[in-house]
């Protein structure tokens, strides 16, 4: 007992759990509280609280649950990094995808939270652009000032455009565009936010592009009060936009709108990314003139998840949430044609989606 404390004290302090996620790994494992997890809890300080474990034969063959393969944390330290895929998450990129009006898409934006870019880049992260090659991709969570990113961060083929958070290693995000933007806006305007580096928002001819790492509520909610002044002020900028042109908004949202959108919904009413205030958020978004291109696309699909912790093997279960999202005016309805989840496609905690639409010139 004293040996599996041990061993999974371990895990939580030389890994660096990603504090972000800390109050989704307390609580996604709850369908499984009665087979191998029971109500394990993991704690901010490092420690575990465990229940007396059951006895089991030394015939079972099975592994304790402390062995768990490692996280990186984005600086390029610790275990042998997971490489994306060779392949994708559905053997191809290709597609076929139409508009309601049967027309092809023509446009492809890629969008991903990607946990520390430096990792990123050591999981071979980049290659998802090479096999993608979409005219934008987007990431979330580059953890890492622009000064201090490593070599090849910046694809060739691409506009590249960073905004970083003031604190080292925090947030930030990032896009890649093969067609130069008429203008760059870094930020919504606000100083408190704009210093955690969590939006840019990109004007082409015809539309604007937005890509967000929306605040989380914290462990206990600490600081949901950040994130309900973070909701009204972003859905200002983007209504502000879409009153000039239509905007294609997407990013790690931080909230799993339905309960379709995350493997546990009865658990987890009272955490982060999934309280009553931060989806009464994202509502309010789609009341004002958005649509989520997912379920516009995908109303019943359940099991349709872009996070997973990993802890306890969640993407192997597919105990998850949807947390990144395309968002866009309703306006853009009709040109509409995929949204894919690339749910197989390694190299963080977060899979990368991808848009698909039928465009006018950019």
């Amino acid at each position: 007992m004293f040996r599996r404390v041990a061993e999974l004290r371990y895990f939580v302090l030389n890994n660096k759990i990603r504090l972000s996620h800390i109050e989704l790994i307390r609580s996604q494992f709850h369908p499984f509280q009665k087979s191998e997890i029971d109500t394990s809890v993991f704690l901010l300080d490092g420690t575990v609280k465990m229940p007396r474990p059951k006895r089991q034969s030394s015939s079972s063959g099975k592994e304790p649950v402390a062995k768990k393969a490692k996280k990186d944390d984005g600086s390029g330290s610790g275990s042998e990094p997971e490489k994306i895929e060779d392949a994708t998450s559905d053997n191809t990129f290709a597609s076929d995808a139409v508009n309601p009006e049967g027309k092809k898409w023509n446009f492809k934006i890629v969008s991903w939270n990607v946990n520390g870019i430096r990792a990123w880049m050591q999981k071979d992260g980049l290659d998802l652009i090479k096999k993608e090659d979409p005219d934008i991709a987007c990431i979330q969570e580059t953890k890492c000032s622009e000064i201090k990113l490593p070599m090849g961060a910046k694809p060739k083929g691409y506009k590249s455009y960073f905004m970083s958070a003031k604190k080292e290693g925090y947030a930030g995000v990032a896009v890649y565009s093969k067609v130069e933007p008429e203008s760059v806006k870094y930020g919504i305007g606000d100083e408190e936010h704009d210093d955690e580096g969590r939006s840019i928002t990109l004007e082409y001819k015809h539309f604007y592009v937005v890509t967000a790492y929306v605040p989380n509520a914290g462990r206990k909610l600490v600081t949901l009060d950040k994130r309900m002044d973070w909701d009204p002020k972003f859905l200002k900028h983007l209504h502000d936009l879409d009153a000039l042109k239509p905007v294609i908004m997407c990013g790690d949202l931080n909230v799993a709108h339905l309960e379709i959108d995350l493997a546990n919904p009865k658990g987890n009413h009272k955490n982060a990314g999934f309280t009553k205030e931060e989806r009464s958020g994202f509502s309010n978004l789609l009341s004002a003139g958005f649509i989520d291109s997912y379920r516009h696309l995908y109303p019943d699909k359940t099991k349709a998840y872009t996070f997973w912790t990993y802890m306890m093997n969640a993407r192997a279960k597919n105990v998850g949430w949807r947390l990144d999202y395309f968002v866009l005016s309703e306006k853009l309805k009709s040109s509409l044609c995929d949204n894919i989840i690339r749910s197989s496609v390694m190299g963080s905690d977060h899979c990368p989606i991808t848009l698909l639409m039928r465009m006018g010139e950019q």
